[in-house]
């Protein structure tokens, strides 16, 4: 029973990661040119609920590999480490985002592609976070398919996943073109794939709250 309410805080966590991405996602994508101030600014709201969800998915899944195995504490560790790390890479990347909004409010100026800060979130945005979720997802994977603390295909689905974001890190030599599916901001690499980590803690969260103890 003591498995329960962290399980249940991860599976609530990880439906509200979810939903965020899926809000999130189209906002990036509906006006061709710079966007309004106002998108910027929901989109990051957005994303600072969804990395809050995150912050509790990532502490309550470690928690419940140290409790299956204790002898994966290395892995959990890991796993929470990278997490953290993620997080904070990708609240920084908010940040400058909304910054060049604060900067010029008028709706001239695209935050993912103009202003100062942008050439300095493009590998927050792409190579960083591709990375970071690799070294999340394979520790995942195996402690899941180690200790069947959920169902397996939530383990063989983070090595896929693990495996996409892989491929994507040394996208960084492709130059910066967003209209590109593989660059180093591409929409490809910084919207396509990286919501695969969204759908996956989505998945896990589902799968969570349908398995009993």
């Amino acid at each position: 029973m003591n498995n329960l309410q962290p399980q249940r805080a991860m599976g609530i966590s990880g439906l509200m990661v979810g939903l965020g991405v899926m809000l999130t996602i189209p906002l990036y994508f509906i006006y061709p040119g710079a966007p309004p101030a106002w998108n910027v600014l929901t989109r990051d709201l957005l994303n600072l609920l969804v990395l809050a969800s995150m912050l509790i998915f990532f502490a309550c899944f470690s928690h419940l590999i140290r409790r299956a195995d204790a002898t994966l504490d290395w892995l959990a560790s890991i796993f929470y480490g990278a997490g953290i790390l993620f997080l904070a890479v990708a609240l920084v990347a908010v940040a400058n985002e909304a910054g060049v909004v604060f900067g010029d409010p008028s709706g001239t100026l695209d935050p993912t592609i103009d202003g100062v800060l942008a050439n300095a979130n493009i590998l927050m945005h792409g190579s960083i976070r591709r990375l970071l979720t690799v070294v999340m997802l394979v520790p995942a994977g195996y402690a899941v398919l180690r200790t069947r603390m959920l169902p397996g295909w939530v383990g063989w689905s983070a090595y896929v996943i693990a495996t996409c974001n892989l491929v994507f890190v040394p996208s960084l030599y492709f130059g910066t073109d967003v209209t590109k599916f593989y660059s180093a901001i591409g929409w490809g690499n910084s919207a396509f794939v990286a919501s695969f980590l969204g759908y996956w803690i989505l998945a896990v969260g589902v799968a969570s709250l349908r398995r009993r103890n």
